[in-house]
Order: structure tokens, then sequence, then C-alpha cells
């Protein structure tokens, strides 16, 4: 009972953080520095990006009709800019999918640990202040998914790389980072970085799922579906939350939290290890 408790705490904390640009695995990593799931480091690994899972259904869920590429409701049957979109949403991936595969066991032995993600916290917190003071009084150029260009597209995916490397980094924060920096709205950014996840979750669970096997331990498949379950229902609430504060605020909250988690990260462990 105790794990399944454990297992619906990390859910909450990944639904939270996986959409809002400060660093869902991150937070998970930090969150198992003081509540330790009873499982194998091999079920660790692979529950660390599965869960996402759950997450990534709420995006599908909420925005169904921007991403189903396909109209049964009469005339054409292909919506063809829900095609092109996806295009550029598979182009934006291959960069971080490519060095997820290549360097996937190098990443979890040596960027997984509290100092890389404390200094991408922090890091990429200040980024977030810069560009919003940058951008403070200047129109976007980019206010619609159709107006991302390819070139828009793979700069984002760069972005996004940085995000597969350093764990803190935040996928949703480093594609944001990148989007504002190009001129997309805020609101454009959120939901094409939101599009951005399905893919790339997806990859990543099958590329765990593989690499641990489906040998399941009852208890196991209890926990992980438990944590996917409650990043669902989570994901819902702070997706609709994210869409509605950005519309009217800036991202300069999360920068700062994300400082001052990091800070105190540090300082802690700096104290305590």
């Amino acid at each position: 009972m105790m794990e399944i408790i454990k297992a619906i705490l990390f859910g909450i904390v990944e639904g939270i953080t996986e959409w809002l640009p400060i660093s869902s695995t991150g937070h998970m990593i930090l969150l198992n520095e003081f509540v330790r799931l009873d499982v194998s480091e091999e079920f660790w690994q692979m529950f660390l990006v599965v869960i996402q899972l759950g997450a990534i259904l709420a995006v599908v869920l909420l925005f169904w009709e921007k991403i189903f590429p396909f109209n049964f409701k009469g005339g054409s049957i292909i919506k063809a800019d829900t095609f092109l979109l996806w295009g550029k949403i598979i182009a934006a991936c291959i960069p971080a999918a490519i060095v997820g595969i290549l360097l996937d066991d190098f990443l979890d032995k040596y960027l997984y640990n509290y100092t890389v993600v404390s200094i991408a916290l922090i890091v990429f917190g200040i980024a977030f202040l810069i560009i919003e003071e940058k951008n403070k009084g200047k129109a976007p150029r980019i206010n619609s998914l159709s107006e991302i260009t390819w070139n828009t597209a793979l700069i984002i995916g760069i972005f996004q790389l940085i995000a597969a490397v350093f764990p803190g980094t935040s996928r949703s924060g480093a594609t944001i980072v990148g989007a504002l920096l190009l001129g997309v709205s805020r609101t454009v950014a959120a939901e094409f970085t939101f599009f951005l996840a399905i893919p790339v979750m997806l990859g990543a669970s099958l590329l765990k799922l593989l690499k641990f096997g489906f040998s399941f331990t009852s208890m196991e498949a209890i926990i992980l579906l438990t944590g996917m379950a409650v990043a669902f229902l989570v994901s819902i609430i702070v997706i609709r939350f994210l869409m509605g504060y950005i519309k009217k605020h800036d991202f300069k909250v999360f920068g700062w939290y994300r400082i001052a988690l990091g800070a105190l990260v540090l300082t802690y462990f700096g104290l305590f290890a």
C-alpha cells in the first residue's frame, strides 16, 4: 500500500511538472532523493520515463481536434494542414531522438543526478527572465501553428535536444525558450511544445520498455499504471491552467521558481550530502 501511495505522489508531480516549464524529470529525480520507491534500479529508470505516457494522453484528449489528421464529418477526409503540422513536429523531434537512442545509457549513468538537475534549473530559469525581458512590449511574429515554418520547427527541435541531454533543463522549458527567441507567441509556443511531446515520449517510453522487458511483477505493474493514471488526471488540470495563465502572464514566475529550487537543492545537498 505504501508503494502505491508513493506512485500516486510521483504521478501528481509528473502531471504538474511535465507541462509547466520547470522540468518533470528533474523534479522526479529530486523527489526520489527523499521518497524512494522500493523497486529495482532498472525498474526506476524505466518508470521515470514511461510514467510520462499518462501525461501525453492528456494532450491527445485535450487537443484531439487539432492533432487528428482526418476528417469524417464531410468534405475532404484528409486535413492537409494537420498533416503538414505533423511533418514539422516529426522533423523537430529527429535531433532529440537520435541523441536519446545513442546516448541513453551514458545520460542515465552520468547526468541523472541532483547537481546537473540543479544547474540546469538555474541556467534555464535565468534564460526565461532574460528572454521575457527582451520580448517585453514586442508583438510576436508567429501567432498560429500554421505560421511555424520548417526552419522554425527544426530550430525548436535543437532546443529540445538540449533537454534530451541535460535533465533539469525541462523539455517544455527548452522548446518554449527556443520558440520565444524565434518570435513565437506564448500560446503557440506552449501548444507546439505539447505536440512535440507526443512522438518524443512515445519513442522514449518504447525504448525504455524494450530495454526493461515486459516481465513485470504484479506490484511493478500496479505502481506503473497508478503513476500513469494519476499523471493523466493531473495533466488535464495543469494544461488547462497553463493555457489560461499565459494568455495574461509571461513565463517569468517559472524562471524565478527554477532559480530558487536549483539554489535550494544545491544548498541542501552541499550541507547534508
